[in-house]
């Protein structure tokens, strides 16, 4: 009788892959949070104005993508806030809520800290152009798999 795709076990290879994006993963955050450290900025205070650099976000989705509750987000924008790297505003589109939104010189760190991160540029410079999109094309198509989460 054959086994279900959920009951069987991953072969020695899918194992190792997942051991490595594992190891990938802890490097890059170990990476991120001395970048963010040479900012005077915690991880948590660096991955949000990362986010908000790219666009104003509401409290509520910032709390999603950090996966943490909306108070503790609170705090965060009110520290960056006191630094002058993140304003509040009202949201256009609906005035009752408040976006979050990365100042100029809130932009300017963030690049900085992802020009920083000495993990995720000096082993993707060891590739070639070519692998790098191929990798890039793989990672992608791993995180639009079906019952992948966004």
């Amino acid at each position: 009788m054959p086994t279900s795709h959920a009951t069987r076990l991953p072969d020695p290879v899918t194992m190792e892959v997942v051991e490595l994006i594992g190891e990938v993963v802890a490097r890059y955050y170990e990476d991120y949070e001395e970048a963010a450290a040479d900012h005077a900025l915690t991880g948590a205070q660096a991955r949000l104005l990362s986010l908000l650099s790219l666009q104003p976000l509401p409290m509520r989705k910032l709390a999603k993508k950090l996966k943490c509750e909306p108070s503790n987000v609170t705090g965060i924008v009110d520290r960056l806030e006191s630094r002058g790297l993140v304003e509040r505003r009202p949201d256009p589109a609906d005035r009752r809520v408040k976006l979050a939104a990365a100042t100029d010189e809130g932009r300017r760190i963030a690049k900085g800290l992802r020009e920083s991160l000495r993990f995720a540029r000096e082993p993707l410079a060891g590739l070639e152009a070519e692998e790098r999109e191929a990798l890039r094309g793989l990672l992608q198509r791993m995180l639009t798999t079906e019952g992948s989460r966004p």
